[in-house]
């Protein structure tokens, strides 16, 4: 029985734009925390809660929603049997910088809360009702191999059936996101691997 696992869809976000499968979904007119927020109407995205987030939380939702368009996981898998496995280089540092700023008057528990990487990573599980494993990794650059490995080796010992497998990172107004569905449906854009990832990552810079 074959162990491969295939990518089924993916989206990156660059900035100013949101693409699905290589194709423009969305173009904004600005760039950072108003980009954001003109995404969510622009893509019909209603949650209202959105805009009491941090923007890195906001990117890692624009970024899955955009990616689950016309799909909702839970109906096709168990909430236990979905996984996300996401990265990012700056970790919590933009809300680091504007919480400490706020210390010098009044602390911010709105701000205070989203001083962790993973809470983005629990906003989209609590969006998309997603109830499996779910790791923020930190690091410098995306690591292909690496995350490749890990959520092959979820799936492959039954600790997953799905798992949406990307970066999202945010800092002072620059941006970036790359998220993929990850499935044992070989009906796909290919095999994932660290070269097919790898490939499909570098693609949003040419865009």
């Amino acid at each position: 029985m074959s162990r491969s696992h295939y990518i089924t869809r993916y989206v990156h976000i660059d900035g100013q734009s949101i693409y699905v499968d290589g194709g423009l979904l969305y173009r904004g007119d600005h760039m950072g925390t108003d980009f954001l927020n003109e995404a969510y109407k622009g893509i019909g995205l209603d949650y209202p809660k959105f805009y009491k987030m941090d923007p890195l939380s906001r990117l890692a939702i624009l970024a899955t929603e955009a990616l689950l368009t016309g799909r909702k996981l839970t109906q096709e898998y168990s909430p236990e049997d979905i996984a996300i496995i996401a990265s990012c280089a700056h970790s919590s540092l933009d809300t680091d910088l504007r919480y400490q700023q706020s210390v010098a008057t009044a602390p911010s528990p709105s701000l205070f809360v989203y001083t962790l990487p993973n809470v983005m990573i629990g906003e989209v599980c609590i969006r998309q009702g997603i109830k499996g494993e779910n790791t923020c990794f930190v690091s410098e650059s995306f690591d292909p191999p690496f995350q490749a490995d890990y959520v092959n080796g979820l799936l492959g010992e039954g600790r997953a059936e799905v798992c949406i497998s990307g970066r999202a990172d945010y800092l002072r107004g620059e941006m970036n996101a790359f998220f993929m569905l990850v499935e044992k449906n070989p009906a796909s854009l290919g095999e994932h691997n660290s070269q097919t990832t790898k490939q499909l990552y570098d693609r949003q810079w040419k865009n």
